[in-house]
């Protein structure tokens, strides 16, 4: 559940500006994370495990 302000949700109380540059961000987060998993895959040989990481 949303947080309210009396009898409405915050949500409803933000501007459209705000709504479209909280989009903007979650579609670049969103964006970042596939290219992560990406990058970690692509030299992947398929149908084998992963190796593993770095041993610390």
């Amino acid at each position: 559940m949303t947080n309210r302000i009396g009898n409405k949700d915050i949500a409803q109380q933000r501007s459209k500006s705000e709504k479209a540059r909280i989009k903007a961000s979650n579609i670049a987060s969103e964006a970042e994370k596939k290219a992560i998993a990406k990058a970690k895959y692509r030299n992947a040989v398929k149908n084998q495990p992963q190796p593993a990481g770095p041993a610390a």
